[in-house]
C-alpha cells in the first residue's frame, strides 16, 4: 500500500514537472502568437494584456501574401533537405565502419567526431568566410549546403552508429557467406533495417538545417537566397516598431513547420534513438 502511494505521489510530482516544463518553454510562443494577433494600434498602445482585445488575422495574411517570404520559405526547405541528404550520405557509410570494423584509433575518431560538433561555428566565422570567398562560394546555396554537411555529419553519425549496434553481426556473416561483399552488406541489409534510424536523422537534420542562422547570415547576401531565419532577420531590421506584430506572425510561420514535423514523427525520433533494429 505505501509502495502504490509512494508510485502515486511520483506520478504527480512528474506530471507536475512535466507541466511546469511545458508552460516554462512554450510561454514564449503563446506571446508571440499573442502579438501575431493584435491590430497595429494595439501594438504601438502597448497593452500588455495577454488574450488581443480585437484579434485579427491580417498579419498572417500580410506575410503569406509578401512576395518574398514565400521565397524565405523554399530557400531554408532547399537548404535544409539538401543538407540532411548529404549528411546521410557520408555519416552512414562511416557509422557502419564505426559499427562493424576493429581498428587502431577506432575510439579516438569517434571522440575527434564528438569533439568537432561542440565547435560553435561562431568560432569560426572569419576563416571560414574567408575560405568561403577564395573558393567563390558566397552567395552559393552550394557552400552554404557544404557547410550544414559539416555541421551534421558528426551529429548523425553518432546516431546511426548507435541504430546500427543493435542490428545483429551475425545477419553481416550469413550474407557474407551468401557470397556478398562489404558493400552488397551495407546496402542490402544494413540500410534497410536502419531505415527508422536514417529517418530519424534525416528529420533531426532537416529541423536543424531549417532553424540554422549564422551560417546563412554569413555566407549569403543576396535578398533571393536568404533561408527564412535570416529573411525575418533582415526585414525586422527595415521596419519599424509598429509592424511588430507582423514580424510576430512571421517568426510564429517560420517555427509551426518545425515543430509540427517533430510533434508528428516524435515517436520515429524517439524509438530510433533509444532502440536497436532488430533482435535475433
Amino acid at each position: 500500500m505505501k509502495l502504490s502511494t509512494r508510485d502515486r505521489l511520483g506520478d504527480i510530482l512528474s506530471y507536475a514537472f512535466m507541466a511546469v516544463m511545458f508552460v516554462f518553454f512554450s510561454w514564449p510562443l503563446i506571446w508571440l502568437l499573442s502579438m501575431a494577433l493584435r491590430t497595429r494600434k494595439e501594438v504601438f498602445l502597448g497593452v500588455a494584456r495577454l488574450i488581443p482585445k480585437y484579434p485579427t488575422l491580417e498579419n498572417f495574411t500580410m506575410v503569406l501574401t509578401s512576395s518574398q517570404f514565400p521565397v524565405y520559405l523554399i530557400n531554408a526547405l532547399k537548404l535544409s533537405c539538401l543538407s540532411a541528404v548529404g549528411c546521410l550520405i557520408i555519416a552512414a557509410p562511416a557509422a557502419y565502419a564505426f559499427s562493424r570494423f576493429d581498428f587502431k584509433g577506432k575510439g579516438a575518431w569517434m571522440l575527434g567526431i564528438l569533439a568537432f560538433q561542440m565547435i560553435s561555428p561562431l568560432v569560426i566565422m572569419v576563416p571560414l568566410y574567408r575560405y568561403m570567398s577564395r573558393l567563390g562560394l558566397i552567395d552559393s546555396h552550394f557552400g552554404t549546403v557544404m557547410v550544414y554537411i559539416a555541421l551534421g555529419v558528426p551529429m548523425v553519425t553518432w546516431l546511426l552508429k548507435g541504430y546500427m549496434d543493435g542490428i545483429p553481426k551475425s545477419l553481416d556473416e550469413a550474407a557474407l557467406i551468401d557470397g556478398c561483399n562489404r558493400l552488397s552488406v551495407f546496402i542490402r541489409i544494413i540500410l534497410p533495417l536502419s531505415t527508422p534510424g536514417v529517418a530519424s536523422a534525416f528529420i533531426i537534420t532537416v529541423i536543424a538545417g531549417w532553424s540554422q542562422f549564422l551560417v546563412p547570415f554569413l555566407l549569403i547576401t543576396k535578398d533571393s537566397l536568404v533561408p527564412i531565419g535570416v529573411g525575418i532577420f533582415q526585414y525586422a531590421g527595415t521596419q519599424n516598431a509598429s509592424t511588430i506584430q507582423v514580424l510576430a506572425a512571421a517568426c510564429l510561420i517560420s517555427v509551426v513547420p518545425a515543430i509540427i514535423a517533430f510533434l508528428a514523427l516524435q515517436r520515429l525520433i524517439l524509438s530510433a534513438m533509444t532502440a536497436g533494429a532488430v533482435k535475433g
